[in-house]
């Protein structure tokens, strides 16, 4: 390793570095000041692959040779007063980042992690920018956020700030790009188009200038991840090579990509002026830090997303459930849809406790005593005394102990309805507000967790919740969009107001987790519609959908591990009586990559029907062992929203374990995947569900899996093992 230290102490450069190398066995980047004095990110490569799970060598072709004068300055901003330096959707060449010189920068380690703090100034502006990148040792995934100070005496309004920018990738002929639709009820939908669809190559050394073009997303709104996921992808066309990215930001984001100097650009940020009515102004000492922005390398969107899937378990906060993975049973989706009583909910914890649930939590609805809806009288979180007659709903909580579960609790904490009594009692402030006047979205009120008031009602709550009545499991919802966000005092745009409460919204749940160590978190906003990188290290589980139809959550389920890991990525499994024994095992089987959120009225099943549901669930429990540190693959590539066919794979940590589920909706009855890694291997498989010796066979071949389901719609969930020996294309066999 070049340029660092070997402890978690400093190791200072002066700026008569010129040229310099930061990293890891698995990450290396090339930095170099160029003629125009200003320092770039001149290479980021992987040099052994192979410490990589899941990693293969790269066989691609060799990257350009670098150009300290190529590449894009190391960090882009704009400020008032300073104009961007050019026009046109993208984000580069900004005046401001061009002027920023290499001051010093320091490096160390310290808890498997490399860091490089570079140290930027612009003379004029008086701004510093400290880049801080980082990279958890042995993975191809660099993280970077950059902090501006104000050194000046005269306060600085800053309107954009990059968080990673990186230059001098192949040409856009080369490239696609990979980008996920991401709409309530039909999340993680992926799709690839050729960059030069969108960058059109308009003969740059005709013209002597690059193309204005840029292919540009955006994420708006206090639904971080609505309309699309906060990241992206570029693979090579004949090359295998793939650079994989997320924005972590629990607010608004963009990302853009452009022809820059014959070679594709990539620029990630947080919230912008000109997309997000996003400003800060720093007085003079006063910092701003951006959201991180994340890329990893591999070899083909397999090796990449690996990568990524072990770097958001490295940032992630501790928990056991991320090791433990209990089976969480939820009344609402397609049951009980927010009506709950002690007399629906009693019969469906027996029967849940029968199906083998650990966690049961009782959802929306709980608080509601009125006869005229609750969704605009909500905020003060006390139990329905018309719901719960006897007992009051600890009579509930202790029905679910007494059948060995750990009693949940839907909420939605960051609402308060314009009916309700808690509108009037916390002060103005504590909410968001525009121009002096309080908002109101779908009759609800936005609580500001900046505010000490609004902090204080919740943590009440939580800690009456919690600590009171033993409540270990919180569904935190959140149903409402507030877009572009809030002007409290302080803010002069509602950009940053919005980045600032969801900032601080993550950090009040970081306190509770503090008090609270055992309690497990789900993040739900109508479905997935918050499933960002910020919330994720916070959080335990991520809610992926609020999909109702059981043949529209194959594609949502085999997609979800893009965004989460598989031990937190809650996945419905909502069996019914009136199912017939396919479609019960096709909704169950779904989940078993996942985190099986189980549903359904288990109440009214026979004792045959409930049989397929206990087997499901003994199935997972014997996997998910091995799921909380797999990492995913897609032998059919990554899934379609109308895909007849769907797969999703994990691949376990000791490299001869993978667990495959393959979904048939439509189309021919048998299917041959290629299984990459395994090929030309000795392997056999095992069909872990369903237990029907009908349902479907696997056969290896030596290459990959033929597959047969004969019926639709239907699943199988295989266990594919690398033997020591015996024959190359095994019969699958069962599980007793």
């Amino acid at each position: 390793m070049t340029g660092t230290s070997d402890s978690a102490g400093t190791a200072p450069h002066t700026t008569t570095d010129q040229h310099f190398l930061w990293g890891h066995r698995a990450l290396e980047a090339e930095f170099a000041t160029g003629a125009d004095g200003a320092l770039r990110l001149v290479r980021l490569s992987r040099p052994d692959p192979e410490t990589v799970p899941g990693g293969r060598p790269d066989t691609g072709a060799p990257a350009p040779e670098p150009s300290p004068d190529a590449p894009l300055h190391l960090v882009e901003l704009t400020a008032l007063g300073h104009g961007s330096g050019w026009s046109g959707p993208r984000f580069t060449g900004t005046a401001l980042g061009a002027r920023l010189r290499h001051r010093g920068h320091t490096t160390r380690q310290a808890d498997g992690w490399t860091y490089l703090t570079v140290e930027l100034h612009d003379p004029v502006s008086a701004l510093t920018a400290f880049v801080e990148l980082s990279s958890p040792v042995g993975l191809p995934v660099l993280r970077s956020r950059v902090r501006l100070r104000n050194e000046g005496e005269e306060p600085v309004v800053v309107q954009s700030v990059s968080s990673l920018v990186l230059g001098a990738l192949p040409s856009p002929g080369r490239l696609d790009v990979h980008r996920a639709r991401n709409d309530w009820l039909a999340e993680c939908r992926w799709h690839t188009e050729a960059l030069r669809d969108t960058v059109a190559d308009i003969h740059v050394d005709v013209h002597q200038h690059d193309s204005r073009a840029a292919l540009t997303l955006t994420g708006r709104g206090s639904w971080s991840t609505d309309g699309h996921l906060p990241m992206g992808a570029l693979t090579e066309r004949g090359a295998d090579r793939a650079w994989l990215w997320q924005i972590e930001s629990p607010a608004a984001w963009r990302w853009d990509l452009g022809e820059r100097d014959h070679g594709t650009y990539l620029a990630l940020n947080g919230p912008t002026d000109a997309e997000h009515q996003w400003r800060v102004r720093l007085a003079p000492g006063a910092e701003f830090t951006t959201v991180p922005g994340v890329l990893a390398l591999g070899s083909g969107l397999d090796d990449t997303f690996a990568a990524l899937t072990s770097y958001r378990r490295a940032v992630r906060r501790p928990h056991p459930d991320h090791a433990t993975l209990p089976v969480v049973f939820n009344d609402y989706m397609n049951t009980l849809m927010g009506d709950p009583t002690t007399e629906k909910l009693l019969p469906l914890i027996d029967a849940a406790a029968e199906a083998g649930a650990e966690y049961f939590c009782v959802d929306s609805g709980w608080y509601d005593d009125s006869t005229e809806g609750w969704w605009d009288s909500v905020g003060e979180w006390l139990p329905s005394p018309r719901r719960f007659p006897d007992g009051g709903i600890q009579a509930v909580l202790n029905r679910i102990r007494e059948r060995g579960m750990v009693p949940g609790l839907w909420l939605e904490p960051e609402v308060v309805g314009v009916r309700s009594p808690v509108a009037a009692e916390l002060p103005p402030e504590a909410f968001f507000q525009r121009d002096g006047i309080r908002i109101a979205e779908q009759g609800r009120h936005q609580l500001d967790l900046r505010h000490p008031a609004a902090r204080a009602h919740l943590d009440k709550t939580v800690d009456r919740i919690v600590g009171d009545w033993g409540v270990g499991y919180l569904k935190l919802d959140y149903n409402i969009v507030v877009d572009p966000g809030t002007t409290a005092p302080g803010d002069i745009a509602p950009g940053a107001g919005l980045l600032g409460h969801a900032q601080a919204y993550l950090d009040w749940l970081s306190e509770v987790l503090d008090r609270h160590p055992g309690l497990v978190i789900e993040n739900c906003a109508s479905g997935g519609m918050r499933m960002d990188g910020a919330t994720l290290a916070v959080t335990q589980l991520q809610s992926t959908s609020d999909q109702q139809d059981p043949l529209n959550c194959p594609p949502i389920a085999a997609a979800a591990p893009t965004a989460v890991p598989p031990e937190q990525g809650a996945v419905w499994a909502y069996p019914q009586p009136a199912f017939d024994d396919d479609l019960i095992t096709f909704t169950l089987g779904g989940a078993l990559l996942g985190r099986i959120h189980l549903s359904g009225h288990l109440d009214r099943m026979s004792e045959h029907q409930l049989g397929l549901v206990r087997n499901a669930v003994a199935v997972y429990k014997t996997l998910r062992g091995d799921l909380a540190e797999a990492v995913p693959f897609w032998p059919l590539g990554l899934p379609g929203w109308t895909d007849e066919w769907l797969a999703l794979g994990m691949r376990a940590l000791d490299g001869r374990t993978s667990y495959l589920s393959v979904w048939r909706r439509d189309g021919e009855s048998e299917l041959r995947l290629p299984i990459r890694h395994l090929a030309g291997r000795e392997v056999s498989t095992e069909i872990l569900h369903p237990s029907a010796p009908t349902a479907g066979s696997a056969v290896w071949d030596g290459e990959g899996l033929r597959v047969s389901l004969p019926r639709t719609p239907a699943v199988l969930l295989i266990r594919l093992t690398e033997e020591a020996g015996g024959p190359m294309a095994a019969p699958s066999r069962r599980r007793p």
